[in-house]
């Protein structure tokens, strides 16, 4: 009974922000959440939320949707088993992207804006995503700090002169929104480099969606993060699918995310630097996590 309360009044939120939002687009939006268009004859499963995640590092002015995202994770959620589960994906893989040729994964953003990089994601995982959520980085500082920092375990200690010169320690590390930022975006110093970066920004989700899940049950926390979030948020859906997206994560078991980061090698082409994906590896995947977000081994 609790619980119908609680969605009940979550639901009276949603439909609230659904005539709230119209106005605040007219401040500069810090996030971007579209419904991604599936083709006609795409098999979908009822059960399953899948949600492109981009983290955009647009310039101010910039529009954050139509620029080379930064960081990318095809998170997948189980609204029966409350399993979750992340595919991390290096922002310089070279890959196809419809109609484009082939160019980094994450020029597909600029040429097309979510709708094409969804496509784009799509073809390598074998996975298209329900929506692309695009937010700047500083936003993401800012939602960690109002769900009042984040816990992660750091599998070794690194540092970077202009992101985090005092560096991270080895171990469960206590991080605030300016924290996880950067714990998220450091890629020089990591003997792995795009692939170790994309491991970290998955520990950041899972301390985000750990602490999300830590205080779900106190009177309005939800709520709160909901009207916080849409205030500064873009989006085109409606309060139904908005209720959708939410009890989706406020039904993740802390303890059925799992998550892989697709590897590969390195390349020059075209006189850049780019990541050779593991396009086999990136499928297995997208086939083991498909219909219930879960992946056995990585």
């Amino acid at each position: 009974m609790r619980r119908a309360r609680r969605w009940a009044s979550l639901l009276a939120v949603l439909l609230t922000v659904g005539l709230v939002v119209p106005d605040s687009q007219v401040a500069v939006a810090q996030a971007s959440l579209v419904k991604f268009e599936h083709a006609e004859g795409v098999a979908l499963e009822d059960d399953m939320v899948w949600i492109l995640a981009v983290g955009s590092d647009a310039r101010v002015g910039e529009d954050m949707t139509r620029v080379r995202g930064d960081a990318l994770q095809l998170v997948g959620m189980n609204t029966r088993t409350g399993a979750a589960t992340s595919i991390g994906i290096p922002r310089d893989s070279y890959v196809s992207i419809p109609g484009r040729g082939s160019d980094r994964i994450n020029a597909a953003l600029y040429h097309g804006g979510p709708q094409l990089l969804g496509e784009t994601v799509g073809e390598l995982v074998g996975i298209e995503p329900d929506y692309v959520f695009v937010t700047r980085f500083e936003f993401m500082a800012a939602m960690v700090d109002d769900i009042g920092g984040i816990t992660v375990d750091n599998p070794r200690q690194f540092s970077d002169p202009y992101i985090r010169p005092k560096g991270f320690e080895e171990g469960r590390l206590e991080l605030n929104g300016q924290g996880a930022t950067a714990f998220s975006r450091v890629r020089k110093a990591l003997p792995g480099g795009d692939f170790d970066r994309s491991a970290n920004q998955q520990r950041v989700l899972k301390g985000i969606q750990a602490r999300i899940a830590e205080r779900a049950a106190r009177p309005g926390f939800i709520e709160g993060g909901v009207l916080s979030v849409m205030k500064h948020t873009s989006t085109d859906l409606g309060p139904g699918e908005l209720f959708r997206i939410a009890h989706a994560v406020a039904q993740v078991d802390p303890r059925k995310i799992t998550g892989c980061v697709v590897l590969g090698g390195f390349a020059t082409i075209g006189g850049a630097s780019v990541v050779t994906p593991d396009t086999a590896a990136a499928r297995r995947y997208g086939d083991d996590a498909r219909k219930d977000a879960t992946i056995e081994r990585c």
